[in-house]
């Protein structure tokens, strides 16, 4: 009875209070409102693009449009062809894709795991192409390509991806393979794996953050190219979206509502592209800086 009375009396300990993080509080303060400063042009294109033209400059603005004009997408996607600048600019990104993963990949195992004279001095000149600005070579460019007869076509904008000529890509992936452990690659060989046979079945599977990360930015670069696109393209029918939205803008340059609707539909895609990838992303940019 007496130990029954005992266990009656038994509190449990009360909880200690954890402190608060103050330095937490504030970092996650400064970074919603770093985050929405950010989002506000966004904010203001979405809903500039609802809006009827005699709302599109009322002070203040009103974020919620009332009422909401929908009817503003389909006018301003039929006004111009924009499903054949989508497919234009969707068929360079994909060709984009496969000539640069599949070049500057082979040119970033070469420099990360074969072994060879003057290895180091070749990609200390690969590294060197970077301070070269684009518009310096533009025109020598050019002049080639209008002697291959390949101006108003798709050629300059993807053939040269064929062979490596993006520096920063092969840095990428360079830098990735480096992480690698070379007892398997070394093993492979014993083996009588041939090296296009080590690439293929052992460094490209186990290298799919980086091949992503490369994808995302050949991508996003092809989505925002307007210079070269403008320069090597006079057919309105080859247009990507960068000149097709450029195009509309001289045209409907006072329909403000309508330029909005189109700037939505060419930014969204490749926003919900990096939403989905940022994964592969951030893997791959950890991956890329933790071995030189």
């Amino acid at each position: 009875m007496a130990a029954i009375s005992q266990r009656a009396t038994l509190k449990p300990a009360p909880a200690q209070k954890r402190p608060t993080d103050w330095l937490k509080i504030l970092t996650h303060v400064i970074l919603i409102a770093g985050s929405i400063m950010f989002l506000m042009p966004f904010i203001y294109v979405v809903s500039t693009s609802l809006k009827t033209a005699g709302d599109v400059y009322t002070f203040p603005p009103e974020f919620i449009p009332e009422p909401i004009a929908w009817q503003n997408y389909p006018e301003a996607l039929t006004a111009m062809p924009f499903d054949i600048f989508f497919f234009n600019t969707i068929l360079l990104a994909v060709g984009r894709i496969i000539g640069l993963t599949l070049s500057c990949s082979l040119a970033g195992f070469a420099f990360a795991k074969l072994r060879w004279r003057g290895r180091n001095t070749l990609f200390f000149v690969v590294l060197l192409t970077l301070m070269i600005p684009t518009e310096v070579t533009l025109i020598p460019r050019y002049i080639l390509f209008a002697k291959l007869g390949w101006i108003d076509s798709f050629a300059p904008l993807l053939v040269p991806g064929f062979f490596a000529e993006n520096a920063f890509f092969v840095f990428l992936f360079r830098q990735f393979f480096m992480t690698m452990g070379q007892d398997l690659i070394d093993a492979a060989r014993i083996d009588g794996c041939s090296f296009i046979g080590v690439f293929t079945r052992i460094i490209a599977p186990n290298a799919k953050p980086v091949f992503a990360v490369v994808a995302i930015y050949i991508i996003q670069n092809n989505w925002n190219s307007f210079l070269l696109p403008m320069i090597y393209l006079t057919d309105r029918a080859k247009y990507t979206l960068a000149l097709g939205l450029r195009l509309f803008n001289e045209q409907y340059y006072s329909q403000t509502q309508l330029l909005m609707a189109a700037s939505v539909f060419v930014v969204v895609p490749i926003v919900i592209l990096f939403f989905f990838m940022q994964r592969y992303f951030i893997q791959g940019v950890v991956f890329t800086g933790s071995k030189g």
